[in-house]
């Protein structure tokens, strides 16, 4: 299927066709958002697959600028776009972190990898189903970009 029938004006992704933008893409500064929100959209549509909205990488990002998981919900069903989600968590962050707090935050989340012995377990595993041969997998983003190359038919 091509993107054109894959993604709408409205940032709609199937993502039983195609995995959500890498938690590496930055919106407004943030990792993490733009595949919230298209985790989002895809479920309100049913056509999120194997991925789930708020998830625990979610709650990091929804944490951070203390927005509600349902409240952001309630905007992707009014079909807003990226930009004027932005506009809505900007309005609407608890928190309101300055430009260069949401690049620390960002470039910590990039690198960020397993820290306690209960994750690394759970890391290891989730690495060993999805490139066990690769040596280059040491963070988060690094095991989710894996996981959604070969769930869609790439090889490790």
């Amino acid at each position: 299927m091509s993107a054109a029938k894959t993604k709408h004006s409205n940032g709609f992704v199937d993502l039983t066709v195609r995995p959500p933008r890498s938690p590496r893409v930055r919106l407004g500064g943030f990792v993490i958002l733009a595949r919230v929100l298209d985790k989002g959209r895809a479920t309100l549509r049913g056509k999120n697959g194997e991925y789930n909205y708020n998830c625990p990488l979610d709650q990091h990002f929804l944490r951070y600028v203390g927005i509600d998981a349902d409240g952001l919900l309630k905007q992707l069903s009014l079909d807003k776009g990226d930009g004027e989600i932005l506009q809505w968590i900007s309005a609407n962050s608890t928190t309101k972190p300055h430009a260069w707090q949401i690049s620390a935050w960002s470039a910590y989340h990039e690198q960020r990898g397993p820290t306690d012995l209960e994750s690394r377990v759970f890391f290891n595993k989730y690495h060993k189903s999805v490139g066990p041969r690769r040596e280059d997998i040491s963070g988060w983003f690094d095991v989710l970009d894996l996981d959604d190359f070969v769930s869609f038919g790439g090889k490790p």
